[in-house]
């Protein structure tokens, strides 16, 4: 290893001028270039239709990111569903409740939220069990979600609304990066599918939870930094880390 000078993080680059991603390249005098290696694309209104759900038989909804939001007011305008002001939505976070203002009036008494993750719902789900949920979710959703659902008896249904897929990266084919930076498996596939003749050899391949590690040693690739960990709690935190090793 030479040391690290150029660095691809596989998502968007962060909005505004702040991010420990911009610190940790004018500390260390490194390039860090961003792309998204996956896009989200939304299902039509012909294939939600095989699915065989009637968004009026659901009286709540279950809303996991601002995607999902979007999406789901996106598949009820395409199916002619007019959302009743009677329906009540359950946000993972108290961002995603806020986000909801973009479609709906903010009123508390239909709008709940949770802290951060699926559990930290489950409460307020079980005060409402009588109403039948609707998850809009991604094809490769979480086994958490559901699971925890399950577990503590939500009737629900899932809608799969929209699909992850591979971004076309075929501009980066003869560009190279002394460090590849990951935080989902589908980003791994991604890079694999637009190259499926991808080499490691010397690159350091960086990823961001256990999802995304095993992804990358399940494709036969070398994990050469994984986050978080108890001195790294960040990406950023575990790649400056690597990169003083280096020097």
């Amino acid at each position: 290893m030479m040391g690290i000078k150029t660095i691809l993080v596989s998502q968007p680059k962060p909005q505004g001028d702040k991010s420990p991603y911009f610190d940790l390249a004018d500390k260390y005098n490194i390039k860090i270039d961003f792309r998204s290696f996956i896009h989200v694309e939304g299902i039509d209104a012909q294939e939600f239709r095989t699915q065989k759900i009637d968004l009026s038989e659901h009286s709540a909804v279950i809303l996991t990111s601002k995607t999902a939001v979007d999406h789901y007011f996106r598949i009820a305008e395409e199916m002619r569903f007019s959302v009743p002001d009677s329906m009540k939505y359950f946000c993972i976070s108290e961002a995603i409740a806020y986000y909801l203002q973009k479609y709906v009036a903010y009123r508390k008494r239909k709008i709940f939220h949770g802290r951060q993750t699926i559990v930290d719902l489950v409460d307020t789900l079980k005060k409402h069990k009588k109403e039948n949920f609707l998850l809009p979710c991604t094809d490769i959703l979480r086994d958490k979600i559901p699971a925890t659902l399950i577990e503590n008896s939500i009737n629900y249904t899932k809608a799969i609304l929209y699909r992850t897929v591979a971004s076309d990266l075929s501009d980066l084919e003869n560009v190279s990066y002394d460090m590849l930076v990951f935080y989902s498996p589908g980003g791994i596939e991604s890079l694999l599918k637009n190259f499926p003749d991808f080499r490691q050899d010397k690159t350091v391949i960086a990823a961001f939870g256990p999802t995304t590690a095993n992804a990358i040693v399940n494709n036969r690739l070398r994990l050469d930094l994984h986050a978080p960990q108890p001195n790294a709690p960040s990406m950023t935190g575990a790649i400056e880390n690597f990169v003083k090793k280096e020097k």
